[in-house]
């Protein structure tokens, strides 16, 4: 597994963007490997477990990943429109999730946080601009 694995994570380390797991599949299949889409989904979920990959859920509810940028906890800034997006640091978010946590005596908080919006280059503006 842990050869696929990697061969997942480098096929994302390549790409830009998010990508569904369908689409790692398409890629690598179309690139020669011999890996099932079962092992796609099982190698996707490694990597995110492990904190390699981010994850976000669309709007219709699919998965998608991409590698991560950095090793250190963030957040994301998406674009509705292109997909464009930028890692963010939340440290107000952060100390928010431990106080309300704490708040209703839970402990071992987590948390996941996206902010979607619309960037400058897909914005009313840059087109009416452009």
């Amino acid at each position: 597994m842990t050869t696929r694995r990697d061969a997942v994570h480098d096929t994302l380390r390549r790409s830009e963007g998010f990508r569904s797991a369908q689409d790692v599949y398409a890629e690598m299949r179309l690139h020669g490997a011999k890996i099932g889409l079962t092992t796609v989904y099982r190698a996707l979920q490694a990597l995110a477990d492990n904190g390699q990959v981010d994850v976000l859920r669309t709007d219709d509810g699919e998965s998608v990943y991409r590698a991560c940028a950095s090793d250190a906890h963030h957040h994301h800034l998406v674009c509705r429109k292109c997909g464009r997006t930028v890692e963010v640091a939340g440290p107000a978010v952060e100390r928010w999730a431990e106080a309300v946590g704490t708040e209703h005596g839970f402990t071992e908080i987590t948390h996941t946080v996206e902010v979607f919006g619309t960037c400058a280059s897909c914005s009313p503006s840059a087109s009416a601009a452009g």
